[in-house]
């Protein structure tokens, strides 16, 4: 009983963590008196240089002051291409060339968007947000424009899949593995695999996944119910998810048995 409470728990904290994340989306992007919007022309001013306003750069259309962080912004300075822009693809793809340092991430996938949102949150926590530019994320009345919803919709979405992610690594945690020129390939399992802690072992299976060329070691529960069974339901044959149908066995390893060696 307790396993289930335990990862009842968990899956529960995840879901707050989504919607909490969600909600600050909504917050970090809805209309809010006392910002200031700016052409993409003006913010060029902003670059920390002899003369210029001030040292600024902008993120998914949101500008943060960065003056405090100048040493890494400053003209000349490893980070000095963010300046006076909006460069979010660059945070995700390391390109600092011009072509690289432009706003455009609408082939970026789910977790490329979720660096992203990792990046916002780490400006929105460390800097002083000053305005909104106008363009691809905002338009003239300073509200988001569709590409920015569609971000948002794409950032929610990595937040959902992580969620169901965990919730399988929660399941089935990926085994411990080894690989010796000398003697072959092991695979085990034990109550921290796969960094999950938990109160059981478990045995090494194959996992397969849909769209997956191959499967990967997962350490599966070999006693109690099925974990996708409901507590109020009694009758079971008490081998955990063993008999999940996404699950196949290592040849020649016994099936009970938490180690797997498979000599050259």
């Amino acid at each position: 009983m307790l396993l289930f409470r335990g990862h009842g728990l968990f899956l529960g904290l995840a879901a707050v963590a989504v919607a909490v994340m969600a909600a600050r989306l909504m917050s970090w992007w809805s209309p809010s008196a006392g910002f200031r919007l700016f052409v993409p022309g003006e913010l060029a001013r902003y670059r920390g240089g002899p003369g210029d306003p001030g040292l600024y750069l902008a993120l998914l259309g949101r500008i943060y002051d960065v003056s405090s962080g100048r040493r890494h912004y400053e003209p000349g300075a490893h980070y000095s291409g963010f300046a006076g822009r909006d460069a979010s693809r660059a945070f995700v793809t390391g390109d600092y060339s011009e072509a690289g340092l432009v706003d455009d991430v609408s082939d970026l996938s789910f977790s490329e968007m979720l660096t992203l949102q990792n990046w916002l949150s780490f400006y929105e926590k460390n800097y002083e947000f000053v305005g909104r530019v106008i363009g691809r994320f905002y338009g003239e009345d300073g509200l988001p424009t569709p590409e920015l919803t569609q971000v948002e919709a794409m950032i929610t979405k990595g937040l959902e899949a992580n969620k169901q992610e965990l919730k399988e690594k929660q399941k089935f945690p990926p085994c411990n593995a080894e690989w010796s020129s000398t003697r072959g390939s092991r695979f085990w399992c034990s109550q921290k695999s796969g960094g999950v802690s938990r109160d059981w072992i478990g045995v090494p299976r194959k996992l397969y996944k849909a769209g997956a060329k191959e499967p990967h070691c997962v350490c599966v529960r070999t006693t109690g119910p099925p974990s996708d069974q409901t507590l109020d339901n009694p009758a079971h044959s008490n081998r955990g998810d063993l008999d999940h149908p996404n699950l196949g066995d290592y040849t020649g390893c016994p099936p009970l048995a938490s180690t797997c060696s498979f000599p050259l």
